[in-house]
């Protein structure tokens, strides 16, 4: 058995900073990775996604060049094969840039291979066992699919990592699922050119967010030829002459839906069932996700969880900042907790949505007195001046502490102008004290102050 002071499974987000951590304070660090450096962010998620929604505006922008004063001779076409092959350009650059990083650090081992627990205290990499006193699980997730979904095992359909694999755009995409996977990839595909029909069983799309973001979202993707089929109590695949169809259960509109691909985006699931965790007695919750307290440890002394598999968090941030905890704890005498944190997240579609704190009805739900203050994108002069004027601003506080609760910006700049809420409600600072800020002009962030003034009482 070779022996470490700490093992790291997985090289997703959390795993090769919290490596470096350790190894920076001398310790020896076997890092084992099962596939790809990086995990999902890098490779199948916010890289290459986020690539191909900047191809995909800037189809958007060239078709509407004309409301620009530009003149473009010919119609937009998009070479599909050119956006993979930039898409996966990124994708290499990145994880190239992770390994430089990890060969980079004294007193790593890195290994390539699935880790299994054999006790508490070791894992086995193929044929050889490693042991350290300390393991953190950074192992991520991955797509749902629901055994239980009728012809689920009769139609062939794709994912958010096979999405990425097309290199001709569908004819008419099919997406099972209403929230930030299934919704990004709608409009991407409907500005290459695709015809689009989004089905979500819940009656609204985007169903955690307050029911006016979520109209809101649905009329931006219907006014680009987006169909959208919500209230889809009963959805079964089912093999056609198109490629596939989707039958549905809802008040409104045929029920079936014919197309050629389908895309399954219904949540997600953690990489935890072959880990051997019953082997060192880690818990998981129902869902599979490995169960931690306040500092990310598991219920077995000398182990952690880390990053989406730990059900704290379902983004690179968080597991950023998970990584940032249980460093903070470990090597420098803090006492940072999860709860701290201010929960923060946005959905690239074109206009993005910028999300912070507790929504409008989270926040009613409390019963106490609150402000609200919405502003249109129509009266905010930067979105006014790009011709890009779809959406709102809304932010929600406590009538009697005056400290904000929560915010959404839904519209152009929108995930970046919601980073002066998230600092704002991270430092604690209130309401009055924003409204007496003197931002920039002419940005989206500028009506920030402006919305905090007009707040009335709800």
């Amino acid at each position: 058995m070779k022996t470490f002071d700490a093992i790291v499974i997985g090289a997703g987000q959390a795993g090769p900073p919290l490596a470096g951590r350790l190894t920076d304070a001398g310790q020896t660090v076997a890092l084992v990775e099962r596939k790809l450096l990086g995990g999902t962010c890098v490779n199948v998620g916010c890289m290459p996604t986020k690539t191909q929604v900047a191809s995909a505006y800037a189809a958007h922008l060239a078709r509407r060049a004309a409301d620009y004063g530009v003149v473009l001779d010919g119609a937009v076409r998009v070479d599909m094969a050119k956006v993979k092959a930039r898409s996966d350009t990124v994708v290499r650059d990145a994880r190239g840039r992770v390994a430089k990083w990890l060969a980079g650090m004294k007193g790593l081992t890195l290994l390539e291979g699935h880790a299994r627990f054999e006790a508490a205290d070791r894992v086995r990499v193929g044929d050889e066992v490693l042991g350290a006193p300390r393991i953190f699980i950074n192992v991520g997730t991955r797509p749902a699919v629901p055994d239980t979904m009728p012809g689920i095992d009769r139609v062939p359909f794709l994912n958010n990592r096979t999405m990425l694999e097309l290199d001709r755009v569908p004819e008419h995409l099919l997406v099972v699922g209403g929230s930030y996977i299934g919704l990004e990839f709608a409009q991407i595909h409907r500005r290459f050119g695709a015809r689009v029909t989004v089905i979500e069983r819940a009656p609204h799309l985007i169903a955690r967010e307050d029911p006016d973001v979520s109209e809101a979202i649905r009329g931006i993707l219907e006014a680009e030829g987006i169909e959208v089929r919500t209230g889809a109590e009963c959805i079964r695949l089912e093999p056609h002459e198109a490629g596939a169809a989707v039958s549905v259960d809802c008040a409104v509109g045929p029920p079936t839906v014919p197309g050629s691909h389908v895309l399954l985006a219904i949540g997600r699931r953690p990489n935890t069932d072959d880990l051997g965790l019953d082997k060192a007695g880690v818990a998981t919750d129902a869902r599979g996700y490995v169960t931690v307290d306040e500092s990310l440890a598991t219920n077995v002394p000398g182990i952690w969880a880390v990053g989406d598999c730990n059900g704290r968090g379902a983004f690179t941030h968080t597991s950023w900042n998970d990584y940032e905890i249980v460093a903070a704890n470990l090597l420098d005498g803090a006492s940072r907790r999860v709860s701290e944190r201010v929960s923060a997240y946005a959905l690239y579609i074109d206009p993005p949505l910028g999300r912070v704190g507790m929504t409008e009805t989270q926040a009613r739900a409390t019963g106490r007195p609150l402000l609200v203050g919405t502003r249109p994108m129509t009266r905010v002069g930067r979105a006014v001046e790009k011709g890009e004027t779809q959406g709102f601003m809304k932010v929600v506080a406590d009538r009697e502490t005056r400290k904000i609760l929560g915010a959404a910006i839904l519209g152009t700049g929108g995930d970046e102008a919601i980073h002066g809420l998230v600092d704002a409600m991270s430092a604690g600072i209130d309401v009055d004290a924003m409204i007496r800020a003197v931002p920039i002009h002419p940005t989206v962030s500028e009506l920030i102050p402006t919305v905090l003034g007009e707040m009335k009482p709800v």
